[in-house]
């Protein structure tokens, strides 16, 4: 629950300072609260907090990411998980761009302490239309895993380890606007490296409100290819959220 905490006032303090700054440095972004039902590793209601930021400049843009969340069952800790991310991408035209990114993710609930990635690549406007729009990227980097150890009846049948990895990123974002309010949009990860390659899909329809508040529904899907033992491959997630864009 520190964790939750902790991203909540991270949270709110950035996004203060991005509306301050928004007029003079270019600050975009949006801030969202959910509710959901979880499956898979857990079975559990949850609460989350989000915030994206990107300032653009000239060819420049740096973007940031930030989510917790949280769940428990009948008052028993079920999910805590904080997830941040850092983009750097530097446009050559309209449509060629370079980008850098680090991220980094805790989740109690998985068979990892932590995952780390650094990386960089390229990336491309696949479409730039004013209603549809896609983006795809992909590069090399570097993946750390803290492998948590497996104990089973009382017994440490395998240590705590620590993996890094050659990986490589490949990602998708795609977004259509039906009108002026209603927006679907799907983004896709996949981050490969020799303990466990990472599959996300994120699916989303938002719908204005009015032009700062908006309503979304979401169903996101996590799926490793090789977690450790006792652990399920595949994570689910249907959210209702609450986003505020500034």
């Amino acid at each position: 629950m520190k964790n939750v905490l902790f991203s909540a006032a991270l949270v709110a303090s950035v996004s203060g300072v991005a509306q301050a700054e928004e007029a003079k440095s270019g600050w975009t972004g949006e801030g969202q609260l959910s509710a959901g039902q979880t499956s898979g590793n857990t079975d559990t209601r949850d609460i989350g907090l989000g915030i994206k930021l990107t300032n653009t400049v000239g060819k420049w843009a740096v973007g940031g990411d930030l989510s917790a969340d949280y769940g428990e069952i009948d008052g028993e800790e079920s999910k805590n998980r904080i997830f941040g991310a850092l983009n750097v991408d530097r446009a050559f035209n309209d449509r060629l761009f370079a980008f850098g990114k680090v991220s980094h993710e805790r989740d109690e609930f998985t068979g990892f302490d932590s995952r780390s990635f650094l990386g960089a690549g390229l990336g491309y406007h696949v479409l730039t239309g004013d209603s549809t729009t896609w983006t795809v990227r992909g590069g090399p980097g570097v993946k750390y895993d803290e492998v948590k150890p497996i104990i089973e009846n009382g017994i440490v049948t395998a240590e705590a380890d620590s993996v890094t990895s050659f990986s490589v990123l490949a990602g998708s974002d795609f977004s259509h606007a039906f009108n002026d309010s209603v927006t679907l949009s799907n983004t896709t990860g996949v981050l490969y490296a020799e303990e466990s390659t990472q599959i996300s899909n994120v699916l989303a329809v938002t719908s204005k409100f009015s032009d700062a508040l908006s309503g979304r529904a979401s169903y996101e899907v996590r799926h490793d290819t090789n977690p450790p033992a006792g652990f399920e491959e595949t994570d689910t997630a249907t959210r209702l959220s609450l986003v505020y864009g500034f």
